[in-house]
């Protein structure tokens, strides 16, 4: 169990591992969950898990979602069936490498958020303002990852649409038409009985699609994610015993070299994490050189 416990502290202590720490949120608040309802069974009272698991649901009536707003949020984190949380981490998985080894964890997890919510919203307002749905949103409540996943799978898709999957029986196939199936079958499944969550997957889809190509004309749309992000980190980060303040020279003249501190290079670290290697400056890499020479 000590084994468990220091394994999923590494993996949310690495900086360049959102893929696996998305992932481990999702199945810890699952796994949190079960055991509640498992201990509320016991002490003969399972209203009460769902009293609580209905704080984490994002509610389509705008009534009940002014007392649960952070539900918009939560939602994207949980799950209550096993095969639910199993086909999306997988499919989360596929999509999800690929957005992290070319765009980085920063901007994963900025699509990740942010497809959840705009899923989130377009399920409320489809709840809300189609009267084939308006009937029902007082009695409709959202939960799950899927607008998210299908932000990063269309973002995947947008961003390297020539690369393929192996799919079973049929081969390599590129992912652009993967996704565009998933797609189809999520407008079509509208009428269905899960038509709260094919509207979140559609409202995901949009914002991985537009996120791509806004970061392509050089509009990060992520940048309020990940500056949150990176509070959170620095607030969360423990101060490390071991100052650098070695100097460094300047165009190859010595003295008079500027100082390089601990906090510098965490900064640094955080640009390559966000952007890459390349985004440096080339007083920052000679910064980096520097400290690793130490």
């Amino acid at each position: 169990m000590t084994t468990i416990f220091e394994d999923i502290k590494n993996a949310f202590s690495r900086r360049d591992n959102g893929l696996m720490k998305l992932i481990l949120i999702n199945i810890i608040v699952f796994v949190v969950f079960k055991i509640l309802y498992v201990v509320f069974w016991l002490i003969k009272h399972p209203e009460w898990y769902a009293i609580v698991a209905s704080q984490m649901c994002l509610p389509a009536d705008i009534s009940q979602l002014i007392f649960r707003p952070w539900s918009l949020l939560t939602n994207m984190f949980f799950h209550e069936g096993f095969f639910h949380i199993i086909f999306n981490l997988l499919f989360f998985y596929w999509f999800g490498a690929l957005v992290e080894e070319y765009l980085g964890s920063r901007r994963l997890i900025s699509i990740y958020v942010l497809g959840g919510i705009l899923g989130g919203i377009a399920y409320i307002l489809a709840y809300n303002l189609i009267p084939q749905f308006k009937v029902l949103s007082a009695r409709t409540e959202l939960l799950g990852a899927s607008g998210a996943i299908y932000a990063v799978a269309v973002a995947a898709a947008t961003l390297l649409p020539n690369y393929q999957f192996h799919v079973i029986l049929i081969g390599p196939v590129r992912i652009v038409y993967i996704v565009a199936v998933y797609l189809f079958i999520s407008v079509v499944n509208i009428t269905g009985g899960n038509a709260g969550g094919n509207l979140a997957h559609l409202g995901g889809a949009i914002l991985g699609f537009i996120f791509i190509r806004q970061l392509q004309r050089g509009n990060d749309l992520g940048k309020p994610v990940s500056f949150v992000l990176e509070k959170f980190e620095k607030l969360s980060r423990p101060k490390s015993k071991l100052k650098v303040t070695h100097s460094i020279k300047r165009n190859g003249v010595g003295g008079g070299g500027s100082h390089v501190t601990q906090e510098e290079i965490d900064d640094i670290l955080d640009k390559i994490n966000r952007s890459g290697y390349e985004s440096l400056s080339k007083e920052e890499k000679q910064k980096l050189f520097s400290a690793s020479q130490k």
